[in-house]
């Protein structure tokens, strides 16, 4: 397998759980939930990465024209479910139409902002991207179970 066609696949996969998570609350209200030292809701994390993914995979890689509010990723509260699920389905739409116009020799070219501390590929940005979901989407698991009473 390719790495482009691994990305593609871990990516697909993790929105789907996210989108899993989002749907498996039994109390919507839970979604906002804070409580001791959990310092991010649920519906927070979850906007948070769209907002993550539309920028730098949607709008940097696919010129998709995003625009991120990223102070709105944690606070806005009460957002419906059923936005969060639309939201979630629009990245992963997103996400797929980019990933499918890259090409394998995309990977090795310099992402087209500097992220961290310095240059980065668009292979390392991408690997970065999917971390940081699988990182986020436990959060919001553990949220769930320990919150969704």
């Amino acid at each position: 397998m390719s790495t482009l066609a691994a990305l593609k696949e871990l990516f697909n996969r993790d929105l789907n759980k996210l989108k899993k998570e989002i749907s498996l609350y039994q109390h919507e209200p839970a979604l906002w939930i804070i409580e001791a030292n959990i310092a991010n809701t649920a519906g927070n994390l979850c906007l948070h990465l769209v907002g993550n993914l539309n920028t730098f995979i949607g709008a940097q890689l696919g010129n998709s024209g995003y625009v991120r509010h990223r102070e709105l990723e944690f606070s806005l509260k009460d957002v419906p479910r059923e936005e969060l699920l639309q939201k979630i389905d629009d990245t992963i739409s997103v996400v797929e139409r980019t990933l499918n116009n890259l090409s394998e020799e995309k990977l090795s070219e310099e992402y087209p902002i500097i992220v961290f501390d310095g240059k980065t590929t668009t292979a390392y940005m991408l690997i970065h991207l999917a971390t940081h979901l699988g990182y986020h989407l436990g959060q919001i698991n553990y949220h769930r179970r320990l919150l969704d009473k």
